[in-house]
């Protein structure tokens, strides 16, 4: 026997948009939530953020780089109205990802969503998200987020590069690389949350500690591929896991190198790279199953130490 969905109506949840919803969301487990859905990994600065005489409904930041998300709701349809203010607060916090969350959305909002995405650089990252409740029989309602309109980060990434130059064909295989990658993370992974692929030779994965994470590179000419737990700015949590060495080493069944980088804030614990040939696609697959496998290793061992 199956269940049949039944939609809820978010009102009947969520009486009042600031004091019950925007709550709601703000809570890290549901901010989780959205990070899984739209890929970057979310963490509240505070709710109803001063912009002027104006309040942002979340300020938030992207883990591991800080850079500012704005989260404006409405639960109801879209008007002029919230798009103005989503682009006052982004602007307001030189924010580099807005997100709107709303009931329904007209045709012309979701078309200006689109135009933003299509005629901004990696800069500024729009999202529309339609927000649903779902149950099945006399189940609990349960949240969804649906992406309406979102930043398509390939196309931005060609257009840059015809338009200003600033993109060499590296960047785009590396753009490609970790598209690919992320794709292969949502589907086998259900540790590591996938983020937004960039043009750049790392992709950076949360571990769920503010002072550390996994950082993952490619070198394409030089052909080789790394894991390695990036420390940005604490010797003493260096120090105070280099002490562990051996039992961390032992817990993850392969040996480090150790660089306490003294002339430098950061400091880095790595594995030593794998040689793959990078310009080929076919090894792709090698490359995503060996991160994956180093990279949960360092979630589930590392955290033990902080």
């Amino acid at each position: 026997m199956l269940g049949k969905l039944k939609k809820v109506e978010i009102r009947e949840i969520w009486k009042n948009e600031a004091t019950d919803f925007t709550r709601w969301l703000a809570k890290e487990e549901n901010l989780a939530l959205l990070s899984d859905e739209i890929g970057i990994d979310i963490k509240l600065i505070k709710t109803e953020a001063n912009v002027g005489n104006f309040s942002a409904d979340i300020l938030a930041e992207e883990e591991n780089t800080g850079r500012k998300i704005i989260i404006e709701n409405q639960l109801e349809m879209t008007n002029h109205d919230h798009l103005g203010k989503l682009i006052t607060y982004g602007s307001g916090f030189d924010a580099y990802a807005l997100i709107w969350i709303f009931k329904d959305i007209r045709e012309e909002h979701r078309k200006a969503i689109d135009w933003l995405n299509e005629r901004t650089n990696n800069d500024l990252n729009v999202f529309a998200i339609k927000m649903e409740l779902w149950k099945i029989g006399d189940s609990l309602p349960a949240p969804k987020f649906q992406i309406i309109s979102s930043p398509n980060d390939w196309a931005k990434a060609v257009k840059q590069s015809s338009q200003e130059e600033n993109l060499t064909e590296t960047n785009l295989m590396q753009l490609n690389f970790w598209n690919d990658f992320s794709l292969y993370l949502r589907q086998n992974s259900n540790k590591l949350k996938p983020r937004k692929p960039r043009p750049q030779h790392w992709y950076d994965l949360s571990i769920g500690f503010s002072q550390a994470h996994i950082s993952l590179a490619i070198s394409i000419q030089n052909n080789f591929i790394r894991t390695e737990l990036y420390i940005s700015n604490n010797k003493d949590l260096f120090f105070k896991l280099a002490e562990k060495k051996e039992d961390i080493e032992n817990e993850l069944g392969f040996n480090l190198e150790w660089m306490e980088l003294p002339n430098a804030k950061a400091s880095r614990i790595k594995i030593k790279e794998k040689s793959v040939n990078l310009s080929n696609k076919n090894n792709y697959e090698e490359c995503f199953k060996w991160f994956k496998e180093k990279a949960e290793k360092f979630y589930d061992v590392f955290p033990k130490y902080f």
